[in-house]
Parts: structure tokens; sequence; C-alpha cells
């Protein structure tokens, strides 16, 4: 995966627009979290294969903070996914952004593709 590049990603991103598509989102503090401090508990999100359609994508941050997307969808609805820094599209054509924190341990994810993701 590469650094997001603001241009790049919006770009990409906004190349989604106004088609359905699938989206991937998931975010953690991951199992390691309570393993610096017994006060924390794990807490995440994992959404797969969610079918929307998107007019406007905005991708904001960056300098010396994580990136954070958000997907206005058709019905009104939002998408939002933060702590973003880095991107590819991988062999199946689908579009990853995923967060990783200093540890190099993966926080969040936001993917997009034309096609239903593997189960």
């Amino acid at each position: 995966m590469e650094l997001i590049e603001r241009e790049k990603v919006q770009s990409i991103l906004t190349s989604y627009a106004n088609k359905p598509v699938y989206i991937h989102v998931e975010t953690t503090n991951g199992a390691y979290a309570n393993h610096f401090d017994q006060r924390v508990f794990n807490a995440g999100t994992f959404l797969r294969n969610i079918n929307i359609t998107f007019e406007h994508a905005q991708l904001k941050g960056g300098d010396k903070d994580p990136f954070r997307v958000g997907l206005k969808l058709t019905n009104n609805g939002w998408v939002y996914v933060q702590g973003l820094t880095h991107y590819e599209i991988n062999d199946n054509g689908e579009f990853l952004i995923a967060g990783f924190n200093y540890e190099g341990q993966l926080a969040a994810t936001l993917e997009i593709s034309t096609q239903p993701f593997n189960i």
C-alpha cells in the first residue's frame, strides 16, 4: 500500500460517484488495545458487501493527521471513516483505503468495489 496522495485518492473516490458499489468498512482498536491499558476494551465495526450509491465523496485531513472520507449517499445518508493513511487498487480492481496506527496495526479500512467482495 502507498501513503495517501490527496489528489489521486480524491480522483479515484469521485470515479465511483453515482454508480452502485459495494463497500467494506472496518474499524478496530484491536485486541492489542488493552495490552497497554487494562481499562481500554476492544471496540470495532465490521460491514461487508453493503450495496450503496453515493453522490459525493470527500477526502479531508492529511498533513500531520490521518485522513478521513465521507460518502454522501443518494438517500441522504452518510458513510464516514477516519484514521486513514494508505491506499491501493488490488488485483481484483478493488479500491482499498486503510489506516494503520503508529505500530503498523490496522485501525480502519474503507474498501469500494463494483463487484461484491469475496466472503
